[in-house]
């Protein structure tokens, strides 16, 4: 006689409504998708590399961000931190250093009740899959649990389980490189400590690096305007501190100083960049393509061609301000649909592309924007952006609003995307006046 076991079983659809969602990155954009599960109800782990909350944004914390505070505070959790009884900033016009948005709500936010103990800091996600699936492998994707494997800052490697992911990872550990060509050039793992990560502390922690150095900041950006600000005033107390801003293209098509930007502190970092390049406080070089880079005595060489013709420059330290893209080794096991060019969300990259958009013409977009074949997985924030530049936090905000209401099966709220941002007035310009030799 067969027996037949008649003990209940659980589903793999019911398994998937127990688990919680896998949030990736304790920073602005994964807390905010937390403070909106936590609005409706759904369960959540948060994973932070770091030891603290939006660890990387302290990396950085000393830079003033261009948005003042009012589009720096994500709605849902304004709702939740108001009824703790938090104070919000005094002046919200204001625009917040790195660390004033850490220690004034990003550090109160991850303090409540409904967030803090879901948060395991010191847990890097190093690969995302399905349970018991590689890529290659259909039937039943869509019920089938995500894996997502860490490792701890002891060294421990675990797996966890989810009904979903959101990676809000970010990319500032991740980024471009020094080469025009989009490898790193020739010969960079000999320089090591030679090469500087974009928005070093000028004025504090990394004074000594560059007081009376040479120092070359490499990049076009508003991250490359901030490091050679900083310089510039660290030169006024330190003569013997020199600066050249090499920049790879024919001009700093991103730094701003258009009186129509809306966002003052962003215009007024092109306007006080022009004035150093113009009284020769900086040196600019631009269309300068970086193909090699070496040990020069105790300094640094970087070795290319501009305009044509071979070309080199010594400097005591380069600072790499060239911008980030994603890191998307631990995503290789997910389905993914990426545009070929921006590393972004196929339907999402023609509304940031950087050669027709600035931070403010972004159109609201949400999970629809941000759908992969792989149903539940969303890359949001900073790192869904790709290699595109024009990320602003409140455009986060909205991304992972929409996304919370459709993994809630709202499907109304999800697709309803709102969002107002500021005119960025004009987002090109020849910082510095002159033309490019090769224009």
């Amino acid at each position: 006689m067969t027996l037949l076991d008649l003990t209940p079983r659980t589903t793999v659809t019911d398994r998937l409504a127990t688990l919680p969602v896998v949030i990736i990155g304790a920073g602005p954009i994964g807390l905010a998708a937390a403070a909106n599960l936590v609005e409706r109800g759904i369960d959540f782990t948060i994973l932070e590399s770091g030891h603290e909350v939006a660890s990387a944004v302290k990396l950085w914390g000393h830079t003033r961000l261009f948005s003042p505070w009012r589009h720096l505070i994500d709605p849902a959790s304004r709702r939740l931190l108001d009824g703790a009884g938090w104070t919000p900033p005094a002046d919200e016009g204001r625009a917040p250093t790195g660390q004033e948005l850490v220690d004034d709500y990003l550090v109160p936010l991850s303090g409540l009740d409904q967030i803090g103990p879901r948060i395991r800091y010191g847990t890097r996600a190093v690969a995302v899959t399905r349970e018991g699936m590689d890529r290659t492998r259909t039937a039943r994707r869509e019920q089938t649990p995500f894996v997502v494997r860490i490792e701890t800052s002891g060294g421990e490697i675990e797996e966890l389980t989810g009904r979903a992911v959101i990676d809000a990872s970010g990319t500032y550990a991740s980024p471009n490189p020094l080469s025009s060509s989009g490898l790193d050039p020739i010969g960079a793992a000999d320089v090591d400590g030679l090469v500087v990560h974009a928005l070093p502390d000028v004025l504090g922690a990394d004074r000594e690096r560059f007081v009376g150095r040479h120092t070359t900041v490499v990049g076009a950006g508003h991250s490359a305007a901030n490091t050679l600000i900083a310089l510039a005033e660290l030169a006024r107390s330190e003569p013997a501190t020199r600066i050249t801003w090499l920049i790879r293209n024919a001009s700093a098509t991103r730094v701003s100083s258009s009186p129509e930007d809306e966002l003052a502190d962003r215009a007024r970092l092109g306007s006080r960049l022009d004035q150093l390049v113009e009284a020769g406080v900086i040196e600019k070089i631009d269309s300068f393509e970086i193909s090699r880079i070496a040990r020069h005595g105790a300094g640094v060489r970087l070795a290319g061609s501009r305009c044509g013709k071979p070309v080199v420059h010594d400097a005591d330290v380069a600072v790499n301000a060239t911008g980030f893209r994603p890191n998307l080794g631990m995503l290789r096991e997910i389905r993914l649909q990426l545009d070929d060019i921006v590393e972004a969300p196929v339907r999402l990259a023609p509304l940031i592309d950087p050669n027709l958009h600035s931070c403010g013409t972004v159109e609201p977009h949400g999970f629809d924007e941000l759908r992969h074949p792989e149903s539940g997985f969303f890359i949001v924030g900073m790192k869904s952006y790709g290699r595109a530049p024009t990320f602003l936090l409140a455009t986060g905000y909205e991304q992972v609003r929409s996304v919370a209401a459709w993994l809630d099966g709202d499907m109304l709220s999800a697709t309803q995307v709102q969002l107002t941002l500021p005119a960025t007035g004009v987002c090109s310009t020849d910082t510095g006046g002159g033309s490019s030799c090769c224009s």
